[in-house]
């Protein structure tokens, strides 16, 4: 198998709102803001090549699917589909995925299913030959969201995946289309039924973990619907990481693809051997 990490569309958000109740004293140590307190994000992707004969991407990024006013108030960098352009470089196209992989559906994780926003134009799904793997129980918050959480999901996406007649909906420890390659476990701090994938001792951690700063425990995000439940969640994940040598992949870091935990003679988590990018990394 190969990883890769593949940059698609990238934000810009308030940092205050990505830190949660951090004061702005602890965080801009870590990352600095613009001119309107907005910190830099990507929406990074996991591709895997090979695996078992397939390429398989965790998550799709922000995509290019909101109109122009949508784009700015969502801090949306780049105009274009850059994930399109991203797998271009690992030398594919959206038409040679074989199965996508969403550990949830918020419109910054799963907007990339979409084409780009055209004027007067209803939105269409890519990649059509992939099955799309969804938890069950996320799904049924996707469908009937909570008035907190219903701008995070775009209206027309789950008609579209279910329409295509290639959603998979999984409950357990493993999907029917990807086996035991792929092992699965679920949080609920962030939204309900968030799926996290486990592949090759690499784990993709949505956003449990969006980056290295949320590593910290007491760090959650303001957009977290159960702060406290995550923290719990988060110990948990990271205690078992660690014990397995599993290394943590970062979707929304925009400088650090993945690392390895470390743990502190004072029970503190961080950080270690950061990759900024992987490019074809051969894995067993």
């Amino acid at each position: 198998m190969q990883l890769w990490s593949l940059i698609g569309n990238s934000q810009r958000l308030d940092g205050g709102a990505m830190f949660g109740n951090a004061p702005k004293a602890l965080w801009s140590r870590w990352i600095a803001t613009d001119e309107q307190n907005r910190i830099p994000l990507a929406c990074r992707c996991l591709l895997v090549k090979d695996l078992d004969g397939r390429n398989v991407l965790f998550e799709t990024g922000i995509g290019a699917f909101f109109e122009p006013a949508l784009r700015e108030r969502y801090g949306v960098v780049e105009e274009s589909h850059v994930l399109l352009d991203s797998l271009a470089e690992a030398g594919l196209t959206h038409e040679d995925i074989d199965v996508v992989v969403l550990s949830h559906l918020h419109f910054d994780h799963a907007g990339g299913l979409l084409a780009p926003w055209q004027e007067g134009r209803a939105p269409s799904l890519l990649f059509p030959k992939a099955t799309f793997v969804v938890g069950a129980e996320h799904w049924q918050r996707a469908r009937h969201p909570h008035p907190r959480d219903r701008a995070s999901f775009i209206p027309e996406l789950c008609d579209l995946l279910e329409s295509s007649g290639r959603l998979e909906l999984v409950e357990g420890e493993y999907s029917k289309v990807l086996g035991e390659a792929v092992r699965l476990s679920y949080s609920d701090g962030h939204t309900p039924g968030l799926m996290l994938a486990e592949v090759g001792k690499v784990v993709f951690c949505a956003d449990l973990i969006p980056g290295r700063f949320w590593v910290h425990l007491p760090i959650t995000m303001g957009y977290d619907r159960w702060p406290e439940k995550l923290i719990d969640e988060k110990r948990g994940f990271l205690d078992d990481k660690l014990a397995r040598g599993v290394q943590l992949f970062f979707t929304h870091d925009h400088d650090c693809a993945m690392a390895r935990v470390t743990r502190d003679e004072r029970g503190r988590y961080g950080t270690a051997d950061e990759q900024r990018e992987l490019k074809g990394v051969v894995i067993a």
